[in-house]
């Protein structure tokens, strides 16, 4: 197979098995890795060291650096808040102590020697960033929890390509002539370096973007060149340094305000999801049959002793007397998911101990393949259970977000709360939320867009967000800015006012979906005025959504919530779905409304 071809074919395979994930709601990982077994060592359709080349290290090294970077700009001091002291101590002493139970958990269970335990158990302190965000996503975790989780698995990823350096040095030692000062000294001036390239890296690209120095359409193709110059200096002086040098940069980058930086941050999400599926189907389909084959047992043995003692042990310790609740800690100590940064570090070590003569250092590709395979798939479908186990889901039930304080929304969201539906009403003015205060719903007195609101608001408990003031330009600012977290078919507004003046016309591909009929906020706020009220119907076998039409001709479906509890939003074009069992949510005239019509008619 040329290059050409494997590069399309691992294209589609991993963006493939990210949707495929997504329509069944699995673990994407999980499908990425049966994927490239498939095409791999299973059938032999796809050899990436022959289509490849000498390609195959540059390119994964590259894309493994690329996804560091892109997690260190998710790292806003910011949103540590509470739970910076459970990251710092799962970080500097989850660090070591991790590092000490893997290597031995690796050698008297594993078998391996003390050499190749002590490299590998460096690289097991990564969690794996690229798997934790989409298990969170998944299993809706309260924000501390998931904060802690996520800060974690991207801090120790570049900390544990390091441990494996430091390990490496020390075995370098004890197998050819050169001395430990030489190695320790060789260690120091290349964390030095790359701590000092990041930081430099990172303050060139603030200092150039906000000073106006590089043009708009310029600014991804600047940050991805700096990024590659950044990761080839650094570790030309010390392999794998250049994985420290990308965090440090990203981390810089996130933290100085940058206007563009959400753009940046979501293109680079985008490449990402890109990178992440192509290196893991690469690295899946370069295994070998033989590798496979050679799982035991002791295999298995290894990867459970791994999830039940070293991580959970580690956690412990690491969040003993601190303040983080037990709930908490059980929850970290039993989710340790590992990821593609293992996987990649983990091969490109076992090579290199191999080559400096340690012959079992062959059975680390393999270890390292059980033990991602094990953990995600653990981890991908007990989370969430968990979680809900332990009270630290964000909530049971996806909720909705209304933002705009009215009597529209105050309606709407009085009768999603008798659903048992999770609600929030946002506005900037308080006056406005007088009404909803009054009916104890749950509101939020600020701009739902504000850093105040992303840093105090726990979002993740809520799927759908309704844009409803009467401010056209804002519904759409808000329905465009939440979009990418949310997903846009989660997003609504009320349809904008039409404009005869192109001066004053939005661009339509901005905001979101309209809900309801398609009226504007004034023409749903006169009904109101009008008498009219929202309602909910089950509709069964002897009630069905016929019947419910010729009842209703006037009303408007604004929403239907399945048999399986699932609330969905209505649009223009959307029907009600016609299950028994359905509840029906719509916007109809209030019943001494509709009794004085039919008396006149």
């Amino acid at each position: 197979m040329n290059p050409v071809t494997a590069f399309a074919l691992v294209g589609a395979l991993g963006v493939g098995a990210q949707w495929l994930a997504w329509r069944l709601n699995l673990p994407a990982i999980v499908l990425m890795l049966l994927a490239g077994l498939l095409v791999g060592p299973v059938f032999g359709i796809l050899d990436p060291s022959v289509a490849m080349g000498d390609l195959l290290q540059p390119i994964v090294a590259i894309a493994v650096a690329i996804i560091l970077f892109e997690g260190g700009l998710t790292l806003n001091f910011k949103s540590l808040t509470d739970a910076a002291v459970g990251v710092k101590r799962l970080v500097i002493i989850g660090g070591p102590v991790g590092w000490l139970l893997s290597a031995s958990v690796l050698h008297y269970v594993g078998g391996l020697s003390w050499a190749t335990a002590s490299v590998f158990g460096g690289i097991m302190i990564v969690t794996g960033p690229t798997v934790i965000a989409p298990l969170l996503r998944q299993a809706r975790l309260k924000r501390r929890p998931a904060a802690l989780l996520q800060w974690e698995a991207i801090v120790n990823d570049p900390a544990g390509a390091l441990a494996a350096v430091l390990a490496f040095e020390v075995v370098l030692v004890w197998q050819t002539a050169t001395t430990v000062e030489q190695a320790l000294s060789e260690l120091a001036i290349g964390i030095v370096v790359a701590t000092l390239v990041g930081l430099v890296a990172g303050w060139g690209i603030a200092k150039s973007f906000s000073s106006g120095w590089v043009p708009e359409y310029m600014k991804v193709p600047v940050l991805f060149v700096s990024v590659l110059v950044a990761f080839a200096a650094s570790d030309s002086l010390l392999h794998e340094s250049g994985l420290l040098a990308v965090t440090i940069m990203g981390v810089w980058i996130a933290n100085a305000h940058l206007p563009s930086h959400a753009e940046m941050h979501r293109f680079k999400e985008h490449a990402t999801i890109l990178l992440v599926s192509g290196v893991f189907i690469l690295l899946a389909a370069n295994m070998t049959r033989e590798t496979l084959l050679a799982m035991n047992w002791q295999t298995l043995a290894t990867v459970v002793a791994v999830i039940l003692i070293a991580r959970p042990v580690t956690v412990l310790i690491s969040l003993a007397f601190s303040n983080v609740p037990w709930a908490e800690r059980l929850l970290v100590a039993f989710t340790g998911p590992r990821g593609v940064v293992l996987v990649a570090v983990a091969g490109l070590f076992g090579d290199r101990l191999v080559q400096a003569g340690i012959e079992d250092a062959a059975q680390i590709s393999s270890l390292a393949f059980a033990l991602v395979a094990g953990t995600v798939v653990l981890h991908g479908f007990t989370l969430k259970p968990v979680a809900r186990l332990l009270g630290l889901n964000a909530s049971t039930t996806p909720g909705v977000l209304l933002v705009g304080g009215n009597r529209w929304t105050v309606e709407f969201g009085k009768l999603l709360k008798k659903l048992d539906l999770p609600v929030m009403i946002s506005d900037p003015n308080r006056s406005h939320l007088r009404d909803a205060r009054d009916a104890g719903l749950q509101i939020y007195t600020g701009d739902i867009l504000s850093e105040g609101a992303e840093h105090r608001l726990d979002l993740m408990a809520y799927e759908t967000v309704i844009a409803a003031t009467d401010n056209d330009a804002y519904n759409t600012l808000v329905a465009t800015d939440l979009a990418p977290e949310f997903g846009r078919e989660n997003v609504y507004q009320l349809t904008r006012e039409t404009s005869e003046s192109a001066r004053y016309a939005l661009p339509p591909k901005l905001g979101g979906r309209y809900i309801g009929a398609g009226e504007t906020f004034w023409q749903v706020q006169r009904r109101m005025w009008d008498g009219w009220e929202f309602r909910v119907t089950t509709l069964s076998e002897e009630f069905t959504l016929q019947n419910w039409y010729d009842t209703h001709p006037e009303g408007i479906p604004i929403a239907d919530i399945g048999p399986r509890g699932t609330l969905r939003i209505l649009g223009p074009k959307d029907t009600p779905k016609e299950t028994r069992g359905t509840r029906l949510i719509a916007m109809l005239p209030m019943k001494e409304h509709r009794a004085k019509a039919e008396g006149q008619a």
